[in-house]
């Protein structure tokens, strides 16, 4: 039997994966399983118990695999990576897999990947080539990239990007996101059901998320500070936050989310919502403002506008209807005034997704099922050198 394992760590990823693993399961049967792997903030209170959301979109969770999540200092993210790192080794020696079909950037995913190689499991990637100038992700990110043998980007720009990493292009694959996927086939409640499932009755609202700039050293406490002045000009709106992720500083930031519900009245703050219903909100959204990359990809595809704060996006690929401004609330504010105008929102409707046309993951699903069942992995990969040209 073949089997290829998922991993997830996180709601975010998760959220990308989730059409992914519904394809990859509606192909099983007694020679191919697909195992659902979920570790991380998944399985911690303080981050909402992700796995619980998981399980109920029916979707079968196999291996449950505990690390720590701690993000005080550089050395809790150290021994977190350490303990993936050790535990996931074990995970790979004992099932061995014929692939693990993982996503992204995150620190914890960089270990995972570690143990992969140490135990010669090919590794499928999702989402290689982005840049995000702004954040440790980027180095991991192309790390990753470097450890792993098929490769699906989300667009062109950041194909081009793994082939110039050394990779071969035979086996990189440009389907787009799967978060268009998602936009088309779970973001279905009307405004009326998604505010009353969070406790709001019918309202102008805005969705944000607010994470650590991780290759800043600047004052996260004022930070949050400006961000929170800056809504404050905006009584008539009603800011739902989604608390940040497991980042260094991003135990901080959720402390000061905290605080800021009680003290500031139009601000409501959660854990986690859920992908359907995260997604349904940004549909029905004033704007999304903060700085995840759910407004520089998602965003954009539902035509509405993104007020895009400081530099841990830098570097994405990006579509016209997001406003990029600095993290201080003058620039905040202006940046607000610009989404919410009339002719920034006519842009808004004009604007083309370059991330996919919503049917990524039936053929990275295809895909993967092919290479895997081709028996034809060789995991000692050749350096692709881009030719030179005159100059």
């Amino acid at each position: 039997m073949k089997k290829i394992g998922v991993i997830s760590t996180t709601r975010a990823e998760y959220g990308l994966l989730a059409p992914v693993i519904r394809e990859l399961r509606k192909r099983e049967n007694q020679d191919f399983r697909v195992d659902l792997i979920v570790s991380g903030t998944h399985l911690s209170r303080e981050y909402g118990m992700t796995l619980d959301e998981i399980k109920a979109d029916g979707i079968r969770v196999d291996q449950q695999i505990k690390i720590p999540v701690n993000s005080q200092s550089e050395l809790d993210i150290s021994n977190n990576q350490a303990q993936a790192l050790i535990k996931f080794t074990e995970l790979f020696l004992a099932e061995r897999y014929n692939a693990l079909l993982l996503l992204g950037d995150r620190y914890e995913m960089l270990a995972i990947s570690i143990a992969a190689g140490n135990t010669r499991t090919p590794i499928f990637h999702l989402c290689g080539g982005d840049t995000t100038e702004g954040a440790l992700d980027e180095w991991i990110r192309h790390s990753i990239t470097k450890i792993s043998y098929l490769h699906f980007t989300t667009n062109e720009e950041s194909r081009n990007r793994v082939i110039q990493l050394g990779e071969e292009p035979s086996r990189v694959f440009n389907y787009g996101s799967t978060s268009i996927d998602n936009i088309l086939a779970v973001a279905d409640m009307s405004k009326q059901e998604a505010l009353k499932s969070i406790g709001l009755d019918n309202c102008r609202y805005v969705l944000c998320t607010y994470h650590p700039v991780t290759m800043e050293d600047g004052n996260l406490g004022n930070k949050i500070a400006s961000f929170m002045e800056a809504i404050k000009q905006y009584p008539e709106l009603q800011f739902v936050i989604t608390k940040s992720n497991a980042d260094q500083g991003g135990a901080q930031i959720n402390h000061l989310l905290d605080q800021a519900e009680k003290a500031i009245k139009n601000i409501h703050v959660f854990s986690s919502l859920g992908v359907r219903r995260y997604l349904s909100l940004m549909r029905h959204a004033e704007f999304v403002l903060g700085n995840s990359s759910s407004g520089i990809i998602e965003t954009p595809a539902f035509h509405i506008p993104t007020v895009n704060i400081g530099n841990r996006q830098r570097g994405r690929l990006q579509s016209e209807s997001i406003v990029n401004c600095s993290d201080d609330t003058v620039s905040i504010v202006d940046a607000i005034r610009i989404a919410l105008s009339e002719c920034h929102r006519a842009l808004c409707q004009k604007v083309i997704s370059p991330y996919g046309n919503g049917h990524a993951a039936e053929q990275i699903a295809a895909k993967s099922i092919e290479v895997v069942m081709s028996n034809t992995i060789d995991l000692r990969k050749k350096f692709y050198n881009l030719e030179k040209t005159d100059e």
